[in-house]
């Protein structure tokens, strides 16, 4: 299972970058003004998921020193 947190968190790291580049992007362009708010929420919730799962993999798999 650790594995698996291992895995998944620099992937999520990738996906918050990846949707805060569009993100910037889009504003640059003059897109839509909704699709950066969309791509913002995006990030947003992308960077909990990254949280809880580095503060999850401490927790349960942190060295208990």
């Amino acid at each position: 299972m650790a594995e698996f947190i291992n895995i998944l968190i620099p992937i999520g790291m990738a996906a918050v970058a990846i949707v805060l580049l569009l993100g910037i992007w889009n504003m640059f362009r003059n897109g839509p003004a909704n699709r950066s708010q969309l791509l913002m929420r995006w990030r947003v919730g992308l960077q909990f998921l990254v949280v809880v799962l580095v503060m999850g993999g401490l927790y349960f798999f942190g060295s208990g020193n």
